[in-house]
């Protein structure tokens, strides 16, 4: 059944009006940011399928708005032996989706399995000696070392998310994705209903048993749900979401096209927001691996010819109450958020002297090949306007317009570019991606762990490990100032500003939390 079928059946006169009236309040329609191609958390690393994960799955530990971690499916914790042996209890009456008992054999599992694909997860389980079940509702962590941050490790809410899992699908390895969609958070996932390119549908578990404290605020307290059914509706035209939004058709657009936002916020009955109050982030990542960018003078001389206005307002428009710039690795706002290192950035652009510097930095005429990804409009707009840069501070650019399948595909190569390799590509992400130098991706300098592009800087990569000992946030900011100047210097990616990514709701969705998309707490009136 097509989409427009799917919409007209659930809003059809079919149902007498009464009955109508009351099944669609408690119904909510969602158009989300790209379809739902991947549901295990574990498996595949997108914004979209850890949206899913938060609806069908729950965690240890959730995250505030301050981005400390607070108990979530865990009670509570204790810490011995000179932080080398940890102790979590879960909390009683939680149920799997099947209806058997979450126990903590369950979430031992789950640890591993994440711990294995994640790179936050990967630093606890180096740290750990041994983690088992002391019982069915206590995980017993054994360190080799103190590792202070276990909790937020636990915590995060960036893909990959850390769900937990029944046993049987948690020993699956995380190679393979998992072949049924069974956690114990607030909604269950409906496969039956499943449209590929066009719908996902969600239905409130009625057994999920809420934090009884606390406030609900990012992935932290209580997660209590108000609607029956969620149905997320892909839509890949935006000029039809925005339709659909104006005539109720749909509740929620999670991510508002930037040309759309000034008609949408005229629109009747529609409000307009931003969900996240980290924004989101612009970045140009560079293959370290290859000439010429393997040549750090050649990375320098890049650096001095960015111009975050002209990037943004490419990417996002001209009304500067939708970005930042002097934006640098950490997201304006957050805790961690400095000036260390910028001067290269907010001085002023003197492409002359970055045409000179890569001269004299010995650069040969090789190809900068700049993979982009013509189907998404932002990245694209980044990638027209680096390119007309690159080419005027001398740099030979083989312009390579694709989708972003393609695109994702081949950044992972390390070849050379004349055997399939790339140059530099464009991209972004969610600010709260960007708050510490461990949640940030971009900042590993390990080229055998690192994000594409694989940066080797054994000095800014111990620095970013040492963040995970720091006592206090005194301490973090302190190594958060020098980690921003080491990776300016060495420039293991550029930052290219921050802009308010807005959501759309109609008005009567109410109380919904700030962050990414989750859906409990909201009300549809």
């Amino acid at each position: 059944m097509q989409r427009r079928n799917l919409l007209l059946a659930a809003s059809s006169g079919l149902l007498l009006p009464s009955v109508a009236r009351t099944q669609a309040s408690k119904v909510l329609r969602f158009i989300p940011q790209a379809d739902l191609s991947a549901t295990d958390p574990h498996f595949v690393a997108n914004y979209v399928t850890r949206n899913h994960g938060y609806m069908v799955f729950d965690t240890l530990y959730g995250l505030d708005a301050q981005y400390r971690s607070t108990p979530q499916m865990v009670e509570g914790h204790s810490v011995e032996e000179d932080g080398r042996r940890w102790r979590l209890v879960i909390r009683e009456g939680m149920t799997w989706h099947d209806g058997e008992r979450v126990l903590a054999r369950d979430c031992v599992a789950s640890i591993r399995r994440w711990g294995s694909r994640d790179s936050f997860g990967r630093l606890l389980l180096d740290a750990t000696e041994e983690v088992a079940a002391a019982d069915d509702r206590t995980i017993v962590f054994r360190l080799k070392r103190p590792f202070p941050r276990l909790p937020d490790a636990l915590a995060k809410s960036n893909p990959l998310m850390p769900a937990m899992l029944p046993e049987r699908l948690a020993r699956l390895p995380p190679s393979v994705a998992l072949p049924e969609v069974i956690g114990s958070g607030p909604f269950r996932f409906v496969p039956g209903e499943r449209v590929p390119g066009a719908l996902a549908v969600y239905h409130r578990f009625a057994a999920y048993r809420a934090r009884e404290s606390g406030d609900a605020v990012a992935t932290s307290g209580p997660k209590r749900v108000h609607v029956d059914r969620v149905e997320w509706h892909t839509m890949p035209d935006p000029s039809t979401s925005a339709s659909a939004m104006r005539s109720g058709e749909m509740d929620w657009w999670e991510y508002v096209a930037p040309d759309l936002t000034s008609s949408l916020q005229q629109a009747r009955g529609v409000q307009v927001r931003q969900l996240d109050p980290a924004g989101s982030m612009l970045i140009m990542r560079l293959n370290h691996l290859n000439p010429p960018f393997n040549n750090p003078r050649i990375r320098r001389a890049l650096l001095r010819a960015i111009d975050q206005r002209e990037m943004l307002q490419a990417a996002v428009g001209d009304e500067p109450s939708m970005w930042q710039t002097n934006v640098g690795v950490f997201a304006p706002g957050t805790p961690l958020a400095n000036d260390a290192g910028m001067e290269p950035l907010t001085g002023p652009r003197d492409l002359d002297r970055a045409r000179r510097e890569i001269v004299e930095a010995g650069y040969a005429g090789e190809r900068v090949v700049l993979i982009v990804p013509t189907d998404f409009p932002t990245f694209r707009a980044l990638a027209d306007v680096g390119a007309d840069m690159m080419e005027k501070i001398g740099l030979k650019v083989d312009y390579q317009a694709l989708d972003w399948a393609t695109v994702s595909q081949r950044r992972t190569r390390r070849e050379p570019v004349d055997q399939g390799g790339w140059s530099c590509f464009f991209s972004g992400g969610a600010g709260s991606d960007f708050v510490n130098p461990i949640i940030n991706t971009q900042l590993v300098a390990n080229p055998d762990t690192a994000f594409y592009g694989w940066p080797d800087n054994p000095r800014a990569e111990a620095l970013r490990l040492s963040w995970l000992d720091a006592p206090d946030l005194a301490a973090q900011r302190a190594i958060a100032v020098e980690m921003q100047r080491l990776a300016l210097e060495d420039v293991l990616y550029i930052p290219l500003g921050q802009y308010r990514q807005v959501t759309a709701q109609r008005a009567n969705v109410t109380d919904v939390v700030s962050g990414f998309p989750v859906f409990w707490n909201l009300r549809k009136n």
